[in-house]
């Protein structure tokens, strides 16, 4: 038999149940869309082509999945035995196994896959069908054996006995089949049934009366079979991942203060003994270093966080932060920031496409963006960088040592030198040299007793 190995994604249906205008594979579970993760548990297989069924908002499930898989298009939906079919064209005259799996989900785990088809192809089975045993097995086909714990046959809910619906193990929808003899098959299938669709396990019953083995492979976990098919599906498929991806994360040396209210996104990084509180967000593509502490109400996406730092309370999104930095309480650091080590960011400070160096500190109530700060820099209390003139962006420059006292504005384009001084209440509006002390202030004027005058003075 050959080693060759494929597999068929089936992601063509629209899921009316999910009452949504996104389609049914697009949602996401633990920030990840579910046909990603189906991909995904693909992805370290092997597999020489996936081949994904799109029908039903089939432009934007390309865009998502890219270039990890081939693509073919049921325009209209006849059912699964149907939709397999689709994809002849580029599977029908290869050699080797193809598996056939939903785009709905999102549970199954790569080790599955992989012994299920080795399993199919030690046993030289022409199909092999995924089994699970599920405490409520109602809806689900069961799976009917005879003495020898063969598989006899396939019982729908609808046609079973008061007998057969006592069984608990079910069929999970997810087959391994020769290839070529799969869409031999395949041609074969008819539609004479109440719905006028073309059903996939009907291939098993013309297999089946060839003499050719079929086997089975019984999942341990039935969740890793859960297929999601409404809103309420959707939360325990999020619930089932999540405590999935917390567990490898402690096992693997990372506190978790409250697991249940922590929210990680499944290819995120997280480093041995740092701690995560409760209420945090940790969105796709982060990666947190060891011995940080990223306390309770913090929001990270597309973060590269180092070693060591803090996060308090505070949102970082598309951006860099540098070993034993600390961030917040309520700061928001967004669009290409770039903070080196040792880097303090306070509360109520706003930083957009900036570039701290090592040591430099802004304590609280800023905003500065399309800014490069130097190293040991200390920004006041409401300094702003005015970066935008109502139509361009434009960008500040401050050096090294300098010091911005509080609620200075300072007016982009600008250029502020190493070791220069801006004065409290300063609006610089021209480049400031090295070692500059920059005070632009209106002269203060003292007018005695006109104070009692003024609506709001002190009355006597």
């Amino acid at each position: 038999m050959s080693n060759n190995r494929y597999a068929v994604i089936l992601a063509a249906g629209k899921g009316t149940r999910m009452q949504s205008k996104l389609y049914k594979v697009l949602h996401k579970v633990c920030d990840r869309t579910m046909v990603e993760l189906v991909l995904d548990s693909l992805s370290d297989l092997e597999m020489q082509e996936v081949i994904t069924v799109v029908g039903h908002g089939a432009e934007r499930v390309k865009e998502v999945l890219g270039d990890r898989t081939k693509f073919v298009l049921q325009a209209e939906q006849l059912g699964t035995a149907h939709a397999v079919k689709v994809a002849k064209d580029e599977l029908k005259d290869k050699e080797g196994t193809t598996i056939v799996m939903y785009g709905d989900t999102p549970l199954i785990r790569p080790e599955t896959i992989n012994s299920m088809l080795d399993h199919h192809e030690n046993t030289n089975a022409k199909a092999t069908v995924l089994t699970a045993i599920a405490d409520d097995p109602f809806a689900y086909g069961r799976i009917i054996r005879d003495v020898n714990g063969k598989l006899v046959k396939i019982v729908e809910e609808k046609d079973a006995t008061e007998q057969e619906k006592k069984i608990k193990e079910i069929n999970s929808g997810i087959y391994c089949f020769d290839n070529k003899l799969l869409f031999e098959m395949l041609e074969k299938v008819k539609n004479d049934n109440n719905q006028g669709e073309y059903y996939l396990p009907d291939v098993l019953a013309l297999i089946r009366e060839q003499k050719e083995i079929i086997e089975t492979y019984l999942c341990d976990d039935f969740d890793e079979t859960f297929g999601v098919n409404d809103r309420v599906a959707l939360a325990y498929a999020e619930n089932v991942m999540r405590n999935r991806i917390n567990t490898k994360h402690m096992l693997a040396g990372v506190t978790l203060v409250d697991p249940t209210n922590t929210y990680i996104a499944p290819n995120a990084i997280i480093g041995r003994d740092t701690t995560i509180y409760p209420n945090v967000t940790i969105k796709s593509d982060t990666v947190i270093g060891e011995d940080c502490q990223i306390k309770p109400n913090s929001y990270l996406e597309n973060a590269q966080i180092g070693n060591g730092v803090k996060v308090l309370s505070s949102t970082i999104s598309d951006s860099k932060i540098g070993d034993y930095t600390s961030v917040g309480p309520y700061s928001h650091i967004r669009n290409n920031c770039d903070l080196g080590q040792n880097v303090r960011v306070g509360n109520f400070v706003e930083l957009k496409n900036t570039i701290y160096g090592d040591g430099s500190k802004t304590a609280h109530l800023s905003y500065l963006g399309d800014t490069e700060v130097g190293s040991n820099t200390n920004i006041g209390c409401g300094t702003i960088t005015v970066n935008y003139d109502g139509k361009n962006k434009y960008r500040t420059k401050i050096g090294s040592d300098a010091f911005i006292g509080c609620n200075s504005n300072l007016i982009a384009p600008l250029e502020i030198g190493d070791g220069a001084v801006v004065a409290a209440g300063t609006t610089v509006t021209e480049n400031a040299p090295d070692d500059t002390l920059v005070i632009a202030r209106v002269k203060q004027e003292n007018k005695m007793g006109y104070a009692k005058k003024m609506p709001a003075g002190r009355k006597s």
